[in-house]
């Protein structure tokens, strides 16, 4: 089949209908890496730098999956992912290039870094049991880097799950930005596309402030990484997807975990938003082993829960 006949009767980013073998006269379609609840990666050549003589020349290109593309506004969501992740520079995060529109297949689309390796949720496959810390550990501290990172630049990430995440010959990857705001959105009540209509938060990882209407936070991104690492810890998740039934009380300390790392851990997966006091940069430090943001976390829990003598 031709590019012009892949096109032909095609609706605007419709997995259903043929996806063009070529889009916007640069970028050949390999095949498909994965798709999530909004969008469809795959992977692709891009012609113009492999002309140029590009020795990388593959990229990962992301478009609307079928139920959002009906949407009147889809395009505008896939813009707002992409323009919230180019303003991220970090090693840590996803890295896009360009947000384009091919006219005559009418997609809309974005490229980004193309990732090798494996999603947290594939490796708690492979792992049942949880990770030993000697591999828990530099995750842990890659993703809270990732995450603490975005923070500082006025991000909130707003899906942190196993999924979004990439580990493998690269490192460590933060991905999918597609349930994102910036905190100016969020303070200033600025317009923007009401993500919850489409239903898109994770129960398992989601703080439950979200499905009552809070507006998205930092610690409701604190409450996300929190649950991650205790399923790569403990091979499981805290939360079974209920609402009603994330009582801290039935968590154990998980695997291999220090207890200076649980004490943390267990804070920032506080069900109430007020009572998680640990912030991302301090579970960072005691994740890392840091000594003095062991030391910080201890002076403040010894000052917020005396030691009964």
């Amino acid at each position: 089949m031709s590019d012009i006949q892949a096109c032909s009767g095609a609706s605007p980013n419709s997995r259903a209908s043929v996806m063009p073998s070529l889009l916007a006269g640069r970028y050949r379609i390999e095949r498909e890496l994965g798709a999530g609840g909004m969008g469809v990666v795959y992977r692709a050549r891009d012609l113009l730098h492999e002309q140029f003589g590009e020795p990388e020349s593959s990229v990962a290109l992301k478009v609307l999956g079928e139920a959002f593309s009906q949407a009147t506004d889809g395009h505008v969501l896939l813009y707002s992912e992409f323009a919230l992740t180019r303003r991220l520079l970090h090693e840590r995060v996803i890295r896009a290039y360009s947000f384009e529109v091919d006219t005559a297949c009418e997609v809309a689309f974005y490229t980004m870094e193309l990732m090798t390796g494996m999603t947290l949720d594939r490796l708690l496959l492979e792992c049942p049991g949880g990770l030993p810390w000697h591999e828990l550990q530099p995750i842990a501290v890659g993703l809270l880097d990732a995450l603490r990172y975005t923070h500082q630049q006025g991000v909130l990430h707003g899906d942190v799950k196993p999924g979004n995440v990439m580990v493998g010959d690269q490192g460590l990857r933060l991905f999918d930005f597609g349930l994102g705001q910036t905190v100016e959105q969020v303070s200033v009540g600025l317009p923007g596309l009401n993500r919850s209509r489409f239903n898109a938060w994770t129960p398992s990882y989601a703080a439950p402030e979200l499905f009552d209407g809070a507006p998205l936070a930092a610690s409701a991104d604190l409450y996300a990484v929190a649950c991650v690492l205790y399923e790569l810890a403990q091979g499981r998740c805290a939360s079974d997807g209920h609402l009603t039934n994330r009582s801290a009380a039935r968590w154990s300390s998980p695997g291999e975990l220090p207890r200076h790392c649980w004490s943390a851990l267990r804070t920032a997966m506080d069900s109430d938003p007020h009572r998680r006091t640990v912030t991302i940069g301090e579970l960072r430090e005691v994740m890392g082993g840091a000594r003095s943001g062991i030391q910080r976390w201890l002076k403040l829990r010894g000052s917020t829960q005396p030691t009964k003598s």
